[in-house]
């Protein structure tokens, strides 16, 4: 949002796709699916992209090198998030170690979507395991790879030590069940990942011998079912440490992280590069009986490896493979970094007030917090009436006081020190930036592409730089006159009530906030007493049973957990157990990155015999005392937005693993799922069923949801056109930034140049917003910030589909939720977007639903 002028801009990532998994595995900055960046601007809070330091998930979205897919949500222009996103923890196929090597998801989150606060890391993909059948941690039966039923698993557990069923006294080794987070150290990591590797590079060297005698028809168990049984240690032990990372980072677990990511990278760039692997997919693809005996998700799965393996450098020999490969070591290596400095560099900075005037105008949920955190700092005494107070640049910190805070030179301050993180010191991202673009370009020149961007689009629905801009033009010319009134009302506003001289950057937010009340006579304080997370919870877990069939049960204690406020639930379907999930609610700025994302614990697996477990990961307002938490709306979006990424990872029908759920999902599409369910949060039944009273049950007046219905769309020219300007910036930096051609300037100049296009009030010269905008340097959405935008066309078209049949008749909602239940949530990756949305739709999407959401014209 800082970039874009307005606001506070959280960015977390959130999204890490399945060719992510592998590389992602290696860098292991958590990779989720990500928020868009959060502002603290007068827009309307979407779930666009936060982009953070560090999965995935993001995926943002971010950390492994080993091709998780974290997806991060995509907030708000002006709040601190991380992007859409989503990290998991899937099997380390070729694909997915080929793309391991790719792409560098760090802590977003990406993907993801959240508008969630700055700097966000994605964890994994591949890194956790789901429980087998319905035991979950206990279950001795409950092996790694299960009851495996396949004759694929039956042959690599004879055949590879790595399927070992003994139990190891090391939790990271003991892979029965879902992690062991209650035991799990940084002191065991060394350990278990020397051995994990060490078993890995022989039982590999067995396979490549194997694969190429088997005939042709029995390339693909071989190729990808044994290599997903192969590689299920390292992806589980690899994962839960990216995850860590994320959620409970410490300098202990940095420095071995650090210091095993360098050989978890070597040896899955070595699977990757294998040419015995690569030349049986390609003789099995060129043998029409064998191609065609595999089912059309398998076929993909085949293609994408094929494609990440290329990628990875399987072409490439001597000199250039080497340098290669140390290209892939370096920008790990530079991704978790970069991510690092933007968890550091939020921590380290506080303002302590102890003036009551200094305060005036907060409301007392933020008194509370500032109180509350000013106790964890030493101030014992400290109460909301009479302080002290300590804000920090946490999102749920900053925004209030963005928002709220009378003493303009207060939130002077506070920006300044927003938009500079990460920019100064020991940790200043700002060298990081410019190598990341230098490898990155290089790399893509080196597997003959023309830009870093072009390589990034051999994966994407959208096939060019060409049809990015195109949205983005159509876009811009959509919100840019818009955008341009709502802030002339703004300094009217501003104006009128006693402000003098042009609104600054710091003004915007806090204006804008007093207009909107002033304009709907309602604050998000107002509306906070009716969204206690309990019952927002509740009512998110009814409508996933309305339209989906599917029932969401508590299910505390039958796993461990890495805090005491995680959460562990069951999703049941006909009253079987099909999937779980950890919801990780609140924020936690002294060990977890910032944003929202979902990441993949475990994915689903036929072979491995694994049912799908999810991360769900928010930085909400925590619990001040006795009193629960208590949401801003924008909260409320976020957490159905991750839960639509949830959802599409554990509602899959599909067993081959690297097809599951988000796996193998185009990158540009994987945020249909995120962003529709965020237009759940408007409709009158959705909404009244969670929307009361947490100390009194009494439901929202309906006075407050007409209003809150109609602030909806409160300057979203402006939104959109900060989204607009994120993706273009992004797309500019990777596609015709040459960042070796000193008389073009830095980075920083770009995104000064575009701010020119794409912004109407400039930001500071000063301003290093990239500095954080880690869904795009540690998320893996390097040229692909645009996939918002690009799958919230599809999704304001899909929930036009509810919209056209009556939101008021339950029975068609209930039809067109099965539909969609069964094309979108179900079929992931194996089938092609496009073919998936026509079989949910009947045709393809518009925009005119996206604009028309948005309240603007073509």
């Amino acid at each position: 949002a800082v970039a874009a002028g307005l606001g506070v801009c959280v960015v977390s990532g959130s999204r890490g796709r399945s060719a992510a998994s592998v590389l992602r595995l290696a860098s292991s900055t958590p990779t989720v699916v990500h928020s868009p960046p959060l502002h603290v601007a007068p827009t309307r809070l979407r779930s666009p992209v936060t982009t953070s330091s560090g999965r995935g998930r993001s995926v943002a979205v971010f950390r492994s090198p080993i091709a998780s897919r974290n997806v991060r949500s995509m907030a708000a222009p002006n709040v601190l998030l991380p992007a859409a996103g989503a990290s998991s923890h899937s099997p380390l196929t070729p694909a997915l170690l080929a793309t391991s090597v790719l792409v560098i998801t760090g802590a977003l989150c990406w993907a993801r979507r959240v508008r969630e606060a700055a700097g966000i890391t994605v964890v994994p993909q591949w890194a956790m395991m789901s429980a087998v059948g319905d035991g979950v941690q206990g279950s001795m039966q409950s092996s790694l790879m299960g009851p495996c039923h396949t004759s694929a698993s039956r042959r690599s557990q004879q055949m590879y030590a790595s399927t070992s069923m003994e139990t190891p006294s090391n939790p990271l080794l003991d892979q029965r069940g879902l992690p062991r987070f209650a035991a799990v150290d940084a002191c065991h990591v060394q350990s278990a990942m020397t051995e994990v590797l060490a078993t890995l590079e022989t039982d590999f060297q067995k396979l490549q011998e194997e694969v190429g005698t088997v005939p042709v028809t029995d390339v693909y168990t071989v190729a990808v079912e044994q290599m997903e049984v192969l590689t299920a240690p390292l992806t589980y032990a690899w994962g839960v440490v990216g995850h860590l990372l994320g959620v409970k980072n410490s300098d202990a677990l940095r420095e071995v992280h650090e210091a095993m990511q360098p050989k978890v990278i070597m040896t899955t760039q070595l699977m990757g590069q294998s040419v015995a692997l690569y030349n049986a997919m390609e003789a099995m693809r060129a043998e029409a009986e064998a191609w065609n005996s595999l089912e059309e998700p398998q076929q993909r799965i085949v293609e994408a490896s094929l494609r990440s393996m290329k990628h990875s450098g399987v072409g490439l020999s001597g000199n250039q493979l080497e340098q290669f490969n140390q290209i892939a070591l370096r920008l790990a290596e530079l991704s978790t970094k970069f991510s690092n400095n933007v968890l550091d560099s939020t921590k380290m900075f506080d303002l302590t007030l102890t003036d009551k005037d200094q305060v005036s105008g907060l409301p007392d949920t933020a008194l509370g917090l500032y109180a509350q955190t000013a106790k964890s700092k030493g101030h014992e005494n400290a109460d909301p009436q009479n302080g002290p107070w300590v804000i920090t640049l946490d999102a749920p910190s900053y925004m209030p006081a963005m928002q709220h805070l009378k003493d303009r030179g207060l939130r002077e301050k506070l920006y300044r020190a927003f938009v500079s993180r990460a920019s100064t010191g020991n940790q200043d991202n700002s060298p990081i930036i410019s190598e990341i673009l230098k490898l990155k370009r290089q790399r893509a020149l080196m597997l003959g592409y023309k830009t870093a961007a072009d390589m990034s689009m051999a994966s994407k629905m959208a096939k060019s730089v060409e049809e990015v801009d195109q949205l983005s033009e159509m876009l811009r010319s959509a919100s840019f006159e818009a955008a341009k009134r709502e802030l002339a009302d703004v300094q009217a506003f501003a104006e009128k009530h006693g402000f003098d001289g042009k609104l600054a950057l710091w003004d915007v937010t806090y204006w804008a906030e007093r207009q909107k009340e002033a304009l709907y006579a309602i604050t998000a304080e107002e509306l906070r007493p009716y969204f206690a997370l309990p019952l927002v919870l509740q009512g998110l877990f009814d409508l996933c049973e309305r339209l989906f069939e599917v029932k969401v049960v508590e299910a505390d204690g039958e796993a461990e957990v890495w805090h005491k406020d995680v959460r562990f639930f069951k999703i049941l379907e006909k009253g079987e157990h099909i999937a779980s999930f950890y919801l990780d609610p609140y924020s936690r700025p002294e060990d977890k990155q910032g944003g929202a994302w979902m990441d993949v614990c475990v994915g689903a697996s036929k072979v491995l015999d694994r049912k799908p477990v999810a991360y769900l990961t928010c930085n909400g307002s925590p619990p001040v005392g006795d009193v629960p938490s208590l949401m801003t709306f924008q909260e409320v979006t976020t957490l159905f937005h991750e839960a639509g990424h949830g959802l599409q990872h554990m509602l899959t029908r599909v067993k081959d693993a690297e097809a599951a759920g988000i796996n193998n999902v185009e990158w540009d599409a994987v945020e249909l799922p995120s962003q529709f369910m965020e237009n759940w949060c408007y409709d009158r039944a959705t909404l009244y069923g969670f929307a009361k009273h947490y100390s009194t049950g009494e439901p929202l007046p309906e006075e407050m949801f007409q209003k809150l219905v109609a602030q909806k769309n409160y300057n979203s020219g402006l939104g959109m056109l900060r989204q607009v300007y994120f993706q273009q910036l992004d797309i500019e930096l990777h596609a015709r930034y040459d960042p070796d051609d000193a008389s073009v300037g830095t980075p920083f100049d770009v995104m000064q140049s575009m701010a020119a296009k794409y912004s109407v009030i400039p930001p500071l010269p000063e301003d290093r917003f990239l500095c954080t905008f880690g869904h795009i340097f540690a998320g893996g959405y390097d040229a692909g910030y645009y996939s918002y935008k690009w799958a919230e066309v599809m999704s304001a078209d899909a929930f036009s589909a509810f919209e056209e049949v009556g939101l008021e008749d339950d029975k068609a909602i209930k039809e067109v939720g099965r539909r969609f239940r069964e094309t979108v949530l179900a079929l992931g990756g194996g089938q092609h977007p496009s073919d998936v949305y026509r079989e949910f739709r009947g045709r393809d999407p518009t925009p005119d639903a996206l604009i028309r959401h948005y309240g603007l014209s073509m």
